[in-house]
């Protein structure tokens, strides 16, 4: 069994910052790609950036420049570092994880998700 929670998500006023995190745990024997998914009211659940074991990145082009992920793999952690935030950012933002468990399966797990909202 595999969790996947996050933290770190609040009320920020435009132009602010915040740092969401998101750990996993449990029967991992191997962490693959990670990511930040957001899901803004009324929309569909879209990518914000991912990362894989070996630290390649990739951003959804409305965050880039703003938005860093990061990992630390010896703590199965997921970091994403928001700058600049603007009212559109506003979303629930859900961490996903990719990994080998020690039965042999692998597949994707999501966290609960975090709320972030910006005011103007």
């Amino acid at each position: 069994q595999v969790q996947v929670v996050e933290s770190g998500g609040g009320l920020v006023q435009a132009g602010g910052s915040l740092r969401l995190s998101c750990a996993a745990s449990g029967s991992i024997l191997s962490l693959n790609a990670m990511g930040w998914y957001r899901q803004p009211p009324g929309k569909q659940r879209e990518l914000v950036a991912t990362i894989t074991s070996g630290g390649s990145t990739n951003y959804a082009d409305s965050v880039k420049g703003r938005f860093t992920i990061s990992r630390d793999n010896a703590k199965k952690t997921v970091y994403l570092q928001m700058n600049s935030l603007k009212p559109e950012d506003t979303a629930v933002y859900y961490c996903n994880c990719n990994a080998w468990t020690y039965d042999s399966n692998y597949r994707a797990y999501w966290g609960q998700g975090t709320q972030v909202t910006v005011s103007s």
